[in-house]
């Protein structure tokens, strides 16, 4: 293959990467609200400090999951074009 079919190979499957990362997504925030739900999270005051803390890491399991997408998906642009 020449290098500018290579290049558009690479772009390809770093969209299929990104594309397939966000709808994954989609379905991790119904696992989210009910492990929000179980735990109370609504409710600062009736839960316990390992709680609170246990509740701010499920909220930030999405932001966490759509950085690692953005990340894979960018370093595999950036390997092809870059080093």
């Amino acid at each position: 293959m020449n290098k500018k079919a290579n290049i558009y190979m690479v772009a390809l499957l770093a969209f299929l990467l990104f594309t397939t990362g966000f709808i994954v997504a989609n379905f991790l925030k119904s696992p989210i609200d009910d492990a929000r739900t179980d735990l109370n999270c609504g409710d600062a005051s009736a839960i316990t400090d390992g709680t609170k803390f246990l509740c701010l890491n499920i909220d930030m399991a999405l932001i966490y999951f759509i950085i690692l997408i953005l990340s894979v998906s960018g370093g595999v642009i950036l390997d092809k074009f870059i080093i």
